[in-house]
């Protein structure tokens, strides 16, 4: 791996602990500023960045040893632990629907049923692209196709429940948290369909792939989590503010105070 590509996944690595972990601090000093109700909100938030902020130190290092002291292609791929990735998936990616949930303020008999459909679903799509995207050997001998289309099926079904279930109960919002929570949904799936893409253009690799795939793959996924992470994580928040200033003319008045 020549310097330029190993220094542009280098720098892109390093934003990302930079944006998980000053967001994750944010947060965390940020959720008293709105109501008890939604503070959980905020906190899964805050939990879902700082997950993400350790992650991304294994894998800067992980990187950094597997691709420098001129590595070949087969040796990096050997020695970068992808596993790091798909851990931090495994967390976050059910914690990204929960926070979504939580700042609805929906009653809590729909939020529980909400909840016990997209998290089961959301793990089963981390687990069954694991395989895939490693190649490993199990089950279909290595066959990414295979794995890639199993774990399409929840992420299907994660967004029937998004655009249809949930779009239900947008209309007991106002209008401007209406438009903040259809942004967020929106951003959440425009940021996950990085993935499946990635995933197809790695399947005709057969072996290790080449560095110029690790480096579009490695900066690919990692603008997709930040955008997905954190901005998503500052929209909540942003919506957290919202409804408490609308269910309290106290907060209203103490925060936005003139």
């Amino acid at each position: 791996m020549n310097l330029v590509q190993h220094g542009a996944v280098y720098n892109m690595l390093s934003l990302g602990i930079a944006s998980m972990l000053f967001t994750s601090i944010f947060l965390w000093f940020a959720r008293d500023r709105v109501l008890p109700k939604f503070r959980m909100a905020v906190m899964v938030s805050a939990t879902v960045t700082s997950i993400a902020a350790y992650h991304y130190f294994r894998m800067f290092d992980s990187f950094n040893e597997a691709y420098g002291n001129g590595a070949t292609e087969v040796q990096g791929f050997e020695g970068y632990n992808v596993g790091y990735r798909y851990v931090d998936w495994f967390l976050t990616v059910p914690l990204l629907l929960v926070e979504l949930v939580a700042v609805m303020g929906l009653a809590r008999a729909i939020q529980s049923s909400l909840l016990k459909r997209l998290v089961p679903a959301a793990a089963a799509m981390i687990v069954l692209g694991y395989p895939g995207d490693m190649k490993m050997n199990v089950f279909f001998e290595g066959d990414a196709s295979i794995w890639g289309l199993l774990s399409t099926i929840p992420f299907l079904y994660i967004l029937w429940v998004l655009f249809v279930e949930i779009g239900k109960s947008l209309a007991g919002q106002s209008a401007k948290v209406q438009g903040l929570l259809k942004g967020a949904r929106l951003l959440l799936i425009a940021t996950w369909g990085v993935y499946p893409i990635t995933f197809i253009l790695a399947m005709n690799d057969t072996g290790a792939p080449s560095f110029d795939a690790v480096v579009s793959r490695e900066i690919g996924y990692s603008i997709a989590d930040i955008l997905a992470k954190c901005v998503f994580g500052l929209i909540i928040f942003t919506i957290a503010r919202v409804k408490s200033a609308e269910e309290s003319k106290e907060f209203a008045a103490s925060e936005y105070k003139s």
